[in-house]
Order: C-alpha cells, then structure tokens, then sequence
C-alpha cells in the first residue's frame, strides 16, 4: 500500500491519501468488521422469543378489543 501524507504548516500529519483499490479494501474490511461486531452483540444480550405465531394471535385479540 503506497500512502501519502499531507501536513501541515508545521509538519504534523493531518490526511492521508491512498489509493483508491486500498480504500476500497479497507472500507470492506471495516463493514465485515462492522457486521462481526454487530453479531457478537446480538449473540451476547439475552433475548426472549416469542413464537410468531403467537404475536399473530395477540394483534388478532387486539384488533378484537379496538
């Protein structure tokens, strides 16, 4: 990966600039990260699942009552 970097008046570092193929691959890592990240949350609350089917049942009762 061939970067650039732009400074500033003092010579801090302040962008970069990259090739457009490595921004690319860097921003697809960073979404399969993203989604990892997003899975392991999921995985890791503890959630209560209720059977569609009663859902169905009880949006049918309140549809009864309205």
């Amino acid at each position: 990966m061939k970067t650039q970097f732009v400074t500033d008046d003092h010579g801090k570092k302040i962008a970069v600039i990259l090739p457009v193929k490595d921004y690319e691959k860097i921003m697809e890592k960073l979404d399969e990260i993203e989604c990892v990240k997003a899975y392991d949350n999921a995985k890791a609350r503890k959630q209560e699942f209720i059977p569609a089917e009663d859902v169905f049942k009880a949006v049918e009762q309140k549809r009864k009552q309205a």
